[in-house]
C-alpha cells in the first residue's frame, strides 16, 4: 500500500513521502519534541541517517521545509546515494504551532522557499497550512501562481480540513492547484471534527470528493498516539487518498514502519 507512484500531469510522485515533523521537533509531539529538538533538529547527521534508511526502506519522497538543519540533513543523505523527490512546504514560519499568529505567518519569505526548492528535484510545492488557514485568498492565489510559474504542481496544506475544504471553492480558483494535504487518522486527531464515526467520514469524504484535487494524509499516526498497524489498517479501507506522510524519528522506526506498511 502507497509504494507506487502517482503518475499526474507531467510530474511523477512517490505515493509514500517521509515527513519532516519529528525532524523539525514540532511541539505537537508534545513531552516527545524535546527530545527531538536535542536528538534529530540539532543533529542533521542523526537526521541524514533516518532519510538514508528510509531511503533503504523504499521510501522515495520527502517533505522538506525551508530550515538549515533540514535541508543540511537532506544534502547529506543525497551526499549518500538518497535521491528522493522533494515535496516542499513553501511559507513555513516559526510561529507558535499551538497558538499561531496568522498575521505573523503572512510575512514570511515564501519567494526564497520557492527558489530554493526549484534547484531540487521538486514535482509539488505546498503552501503552508499557516498560510492557508490565514484564508488571505489573494495572498495563497499568488504564492499557488508563482509555484506554478517555477514549473512545478501546486497545493495547499491545511490544519482545518472540514472548515477550509468548505471555504476553498468559493473564494479560490479552483484551476490555481492540484493538491491538497490534511491531517487524517481513525481518530481525526488534530482535525477540526469532534468525532470520526462511519456518517462523519462518509460527509467528510464527500467533501474531498467534490473538491477533485489529489489528497495527500498526514499526522496518519495521529503524533504517535496511533501504532502503525492500527493506523494502516484504516487506511487499508480508504479509497480516497492519493498519497501519505510518515515522520520517523529513529532508524528502528523506519525499518519498523515502513516494512509494516509495505504489508498492506
Amino acid at each position: 500500500m502507497f509504494f507506487e507512484d502517482l503518475k499526474y500531469k507531467d510530474k511523477i510522485i512517490p505515493q509514500t513521502i517521509l515527513g519532516y515533523g519529528p525532524f523539525m521537533a514540532e511541539l505537537y509531539f508534545g513531552h516527545r519534541s524535546r527530545l527531538y529538538l536535542d536528538d534529530l533538529y540539532k543533529n542533521p547527521q542523526n537526521i541524514a541517517e533516518v532519510i538514508i534508511e528510509s531511503y533503504n526502506q523504499g521510501v522515495r519522497a520527502i517533505n522538506l521545509v525551508n530550515d538549515s538543519n533540514l535541508i543540511e540533513a537532506y544534502d547529506i543523505a543525497r551526499g549518500e546515494g538518497c535521491e528522493m523527490k522533494v515535496i516542499a512546504t513553501i511559507g513555513k514560519s516559526d510561529v507558535d504551532y499551538l497558538n499561531p499568529n496568522y498575521e505573523v505567518a503572512k510575512e514570511v519569505d515564501w519567494e526564497e522557499d520557492i527558489e530554493l526548492f526549484s534547484s531540487y528535484d521538486c514535482p509539488v510545492m505546498l503552501v503552508d497550512e499557516f498560510v492557508t488557514d490565514a484564508y488571505d485568498w489573494k495572498l495563497t492565489s499568488k504564492i499557488l501562481t508563482e509555484i506554478k510559474n517555477a514549473g512545478s504542481l501546486s497545493g495547499l496544506v491545511t490544519s482545518f480540513p472540514s472548515r477550509t475544504t468548505d471555504l476553498i471553492p468559493e473564494n479560490l480558483d479552483m484551476d490555481l492547484f492540484d493538491f491538497y494535504m490534511i491531517p487524517f487518522n481513525s481518530l481525526s486527531y488534530m482535525m477540526d471534527i469532534n468525532a470520526f464515526n462511519e456518517a462523519q467520514r462518509e460527509d467528510f469524504k464527500q467533501k474531498l470528493l467534490k473538491l477533485n484535487k489529489k489528497v495527500i494524509a498526514t499526522r496518519v499516526l495521529a503524533a504517535g498516539v496511533l501504532q502503525p498497524k492500527e493506523a494502516f489498517s484504516f487506511f487499508k479501507k480508504i479509497d480516497y487518498i492519493d498519497l501519505i506522510v510518515i515522520g520517523v524519528a529513529k532508524v528502528s522506526e523506519a525499518i519498523e514502519d515502513f516494512s509494516l506498511l509495505k504489508e498492506y
